[in-house]
């Protein structure tokens, strides 16, 4: 079996020095490359930390190979690249990606001020902003207003733009939900990029747990460790469901 496995947080970029980016490491799908190349399939690891990998062993000749990125746009394109081309068989998307880019940098123009309430005001004519972009933003400034546009869902990439038939794993993380609602919005986005596997999990619990599913029509509670291995055996079995299909 062919496995991508997608891992670690993404960078946008505000200037050359200076991004937005997430705590992220990519432990977790680091793991699940690792385990699934130990079962004997072949591995490719996109991953913003390398050194997960690397520094903890040497790598094997044969059977796991790790392409690093950094930003968004070099997540983007080796997802584009490997995913349209290279005829894998499963997909897991455990990286945690920007949801928002910096299109713009700003500071008020002169007499211009934002107000506590939420709104902006001048004292002469219309409140205004000033383009502040530069290959590094100046700090001279009180203050400057970053402008953040949604990025693409590359998940939701995988199989309309990438046109990926094989087994889809997605990964949803909420903050200060429930169970209940955790399982309600995890199904919801499941359905929505069209994925075959749920790995739900709160930040709360994230290095002790996380639900896996849906695994004969529910979801499981796994304890964190054992996540790689359980993950591994539901994509061999929908797997091997739909060769004898």
């Amino acid at each position: 079996m062919r496995i991508l496995v997608t891992a670690g947080n993404t960078h946008a970029p505000i200037d050359r020095v200076r991004c937005l980016t997430n705590i992220f490491t990519g432990r977790t799908g680091a793991r699940i490359a690792l385990y699934a190349h130990e079962r004997g399939h072949d591995v490719t690891l996109l991953t913003s930390h390398p050194e997960l990998v690397s520094d903890t062993q040497k790598l094997p000749s044969k059977g796991l190979s790790v392409r690093a990125y950094c930003t968004f746009d070099d997540l983007q394109n080796l997802m584009g690249e490997f995913i349209a081309r290279r005829g894998f068989d499963a997909v897991v998307h455990c990286a945690a990606v920007s949801d928002y880019l910096a299109a713009g940098v700003y500071s008020p123009a002169p007499h211009t001020h934002f107000l506590p309430d939420g709104r902006w005001t001048s004292d002469a004519g219309m409140p205004a902003l000033m383009d502040r972009a530069a290959g590094k933003v100046k700090s001279d400034e009180p203050e400057l207003w970053i402008r953040l546009v949604r990025a693409p869902k590359l998940v939701d990439r995988i199989r309309s733009d990438w046109n990926f038939r094989g087994v889809l794993v997605k990964f949803k993380l909420e903050a200060g939900v429930n169970d209940e609602k955790l399982l309600e919005i995890a199904e919801r986005s499941r359905q929505h990029s069209a994925a075959d596997v749920m790995v739900a999990n709160t930040l709360e619990g994230a290095d002790a747990w996380a639900f896996l599913g849906p695994i004969h029509d529910r979801y499981e509670r796994i304890e964190r460790p054992a996540l790689p291995s359980r993950l591994l055996a539901q994509i061999e079995s929908l797997l091997e469901e739909r060769g004898r299909g």
